[in-house]
């Protein structure tokens, strides 16, 4: 038996899941470990790409999108891990990762899952990463965008603490917690089958904990949240959540199941498509040593870089392409932490690949440059 099995669930995202692959491997140096790849019939190179790239990976390729739950559910099922950890393809890990939640896992009885603070590409705190028990009222409040009660504030971002509700963005745990506890409950396509786990594995009695020194860059920008795409997935996932839990409350479940309908109905033609402004930085920079690499993104892109070997002074309206074949992931996040707010932008490019990802600012999930 290994020690731990990374399941991470693909859909058109090849270049984030090339990322995040190569931080994951760096991040697994030190543990007898395997990465499991469930693709949802992507349509890009993403198969292709692992296959060429990541030849260890245990590919499973499906010929039909399952959705989030299912996907995840087939990649457990064939883990040898004695953990398990969720993650999403639009991450990246730092070097200790790993090491320090496995440590942590192994020094505690009752154990349900854990979860890490998640940041944007920009370094902003993504607060979905701890969560309370989305009971009506909290519900409601965040459908009518009063979310205070439905984050878990009363531990701080870098913090520790037990926690009743961890996104599934990433969430560790043993595969035998997961089976006990069902896996993801697979009537979810793609939202809330993480808090019903997250609950269920509480139910079970066990404690789910948040580490919030460990930290996982996810691309994902705050404006997402506010999309009626991501509206609707809220609605449905509460309908199933509280039919499945509420069933012995029927009084409870009509009102909960009538507050729904009239949040959906007023919130059905109230959202504006999402265009987040273009972003041009005055001068661009990157960390490398690479002579090579630094020609050929002049070239390609017809632009004028200037070379630093290694984190120095920041400068704003600046883009700094970060060389990962030079520093290190945990470097980097630790860098764009330290750096927010600051004016300038950062890119990272893994090794021997031909783009520079990252973001922009936080009203976008993430931002390519390709050579």
């Amino acid at each position: 038996m290994k020690q731990l099995s990374v399941v991470i669930v693909n859909y058109n995202v090849t270049h984030f899941l090339e990322l995040c692959l190569s931080s994951v491997y760096r991040a697994l140096a030190h543990l007898d470990a395997e990465v499991i790849v469930v693709d949802n019939a992507s349509s890009d190179t993403s198969c292709a790409m692992v296959k060429e790239r990541f030849p260890e990976v245990v590919l499973i390729a499906n010929t039909d999108n399952v959705g989030f739950a299912t996907a995840n559910n087939q990649g457990v099922a064939v883990a040898q891990g004695e953990y398990v950890c969720i993650l999403n393809p639009d991450t990246v890990v730092g070097e200790s990762l790993f090491d320090t939640i496995y440590a942590f896992a192994k020094a505690n009885e009752k154990l349900g899952a854990i979860g890490t603070r998640l940041v944007d590409g920009t370094g902003t705190f993504l607060p979905e990463c701890k969560r309370n028990l989305p009971t009506p009222k909290v519900a409601f409040n965040k459908l009518f965008g009063k979310g205070d009660a439905y984050y878990a504030r009363d531990i701080r971002p870098d913090g520790r603490g037990k926690i009743q509700v961890l996104v599934g963005a990433f969430m560790f745990m043993t595969k035998k917690v997961y089976e006990e506890a069902g896996g993801f409950d697979e009537q979810y396509f793609m939202y809330g089958e993480d808090i019903d786990l997250s609950h269920t594995i509480c139910e079970l009695g066990y404690d789910n904990y948040y580490l919030g020194d460990q930290v996982v860059i996810h691309f994902k920008g705050e404006s997402t949240a506010k999309d009626a795409v991501y509206r609707k997935r809220f609605y449905n996932a509460m309908h199933i959540f509280y039919k499945k839990h509420l069933k012995r409350n029927i009084l409870e479940a009509g009102i909960v199941k009538l507050g729904l309908w009239f949040a959906k109905s007023l919130h059905a033609n109230g959202t504006k498509a999402f265009n987040p402004k273009e972003y041009k930085p005055k001068k661009y920079t990157v960390v490398s040593k690479n002579p090579v690499l630094i020609e050929t993104i002049e070239k390609s892109l017809d632009i004028q870089l200037e070379l630093k070997e290694s984190f120095s002074f920041l400068e704003v309206d600046t883009e700094y392409l970060l060389d990962m074949e030079l520093v290190s992931y945990q470097d980097c996040i630790t860098y764009i932490l330290e750096n927010q707010d600051k004016g300038a932008t950062f890119k990272f490019i893994p090794k021997n690949s031909t783009f520079a990802l990252g973001s922009n600012s936080s009203e976008g999930r993430g931002n390519l440059l390709k050579w």
